[in-house]
């Protein structure tokens, strides 16, 4: 199935990503939604046009979004599978100019990420696996089979900007003998793991199944792994809110 998909989503990533960037640099109204992250014009514009191809890909298939309407779990728990799409992850990093931001699209069945696509459309790199397949980076039309490397020596960790101070982060990490730590704006940090640049990605700060899906599914074909406190793989749709678990994500698996 996804080798068919995989082509026309390139497509659409594409195009939207380029929709993204004509709102980069403009000025943009900013509403904050009830849980304190915001939304813009993009986001909005993103949403349409990626639900919209989505439809005329897989008719019939459900698609739940960050930027839809509220679906009740007692409707989303009937679905055995469904297109989990995060239109633009890393709106703060979009408003600041810092290039961190992508497109996130992953597709769940029986409760777990089996393709996920993250396009970043200031480089125009696409990253895409589909479960247990490898992960492939493509730009400027040359495609890479992507490989992590082995845990380094100091642990390369990746944070986000807004990470940094969490008291548990903090305690978690003074556990690593040795490390260095960088912080990124959205799911791009699966990404640069599972391309060797980085070790490890601890997250206790709150995000959403849309925010993970599709890097679980990147990072894993390329060798790591994501886990939550209980050692177990992420699972998804299984309960009435969309936040994801506290998770490590890995580039080496011991």
């Amino acid at each position: 199935m996804f080798d068919s998909l995989t082509s026309p989503l390139i497509k659409l990533t594409t195009e939207v990503g380029e929709r993204i960037m004509s709102f980069y640099k403009s000025d943009m109204s900013v509403e904050i939604k009830s849980n304190q992250t915001p939304l813009t014009i993009a986001d909005q514009t993103a949403h349409t046009l990626i639900v919209e191809g989505l439809k005329q890909l897989t008719p019939g298939v459900p698609i739940l979004s960050e930027e839809s309407d509220a679906i009740p779990f007692d409707e989303r728990s009937k679905w055995q599978e469904y297109w989990l799409i995060d239109p633009l992850d890393g709106t703060r990093d979009f408003l600041e100019h810092t290039g961190e931001f992508c497109i996130c699209i992953a597709y769940i069945k029986q409760h777990t990420p089996v393709f996920g696509m993250i396009y970043a459309p200031l480089d125009k790199i696409h990253y895409y696996a589909s479960k247990d397949d490898v992960t492939f980076r493509l730009q400027n039309g040359v495609e890479k089979i992507l490989k992590t490397t082995t845990t380094n020596d100091p642990l390369r960790v990746l944070v986000g900007h807004h990470s940094s101070h969490n008291e548990r982060l903090k305690e978690h990490l003074k556990g690593q003998k040795n490390y260095e730590l960088s912080q990124m704006g959205s799911a791009l940090k699966f990404c640069r793991i599972a391309q060797g640049d980085y070790d490890y990605y601890p997250r206790f700060g709150p995000c959403s199944e849309w925010d993970t899906a599709a890097g679980v599914c990147i990072l894993e074909g390329a060798g790591g792994q994501v886990l939550g406190e209980d050692g177990k793989p992420l699972r998804y749709n299984t309960k009435d809110d969309l936040i994801s678990p506290i998770f490590f994500a890995s580039g080496s698996i011991d």
